[in-house]
């Protein structure tokens, strides 16, 4: 049967704009969207996205732990180079005797 001659399954009322690949059923624009070059209907897309579980190996939480813990070793050693930077400051800057030698007669 051809395509012009058919209705939507979800809206009987609507024209046919495209056949689902993997039920093979037809759908209006608004029944159906493209994933993975393909134009599929919505109950065939959300039936493939819940097959489709995540690879997770067999100790799930050691790169977000890896990460955790290189972020607190980059915080702690940029605080301790500030602290060392500050370290490097002369007292007479704190005390305002620098800016006395600076300042013109």
């Amino acid at each position: 049967m051809s395509l012009h001659l058919q209705v939507c399954q979800n809206h009987s009322e609507r024209e046919a704009v495209a056949r689902c690949p993997v039920c093979r059923l037809y759908f209006c624009r608004e029944c159906v969207t493209e994933h993975d070059d393909q134009v599929v209907c919505a109950a065939c897309l959300t039936k493939s996205v819940r097959q489709e579980p995540l690879q997770q190996g067999r100790y799930p939480f050691v790169p977000r732990s890896a990460a955790f813990l290189a972020g607190l070793f980059i915080a702690g050693a940029s605080f301790y180079s500030f602290g060392r930077l500050l370290l490097l400051v002369p007292t007479s800057f704190h005390d305002g005797s620098a800016w006395h030698s600076l300042s013109p007669p």
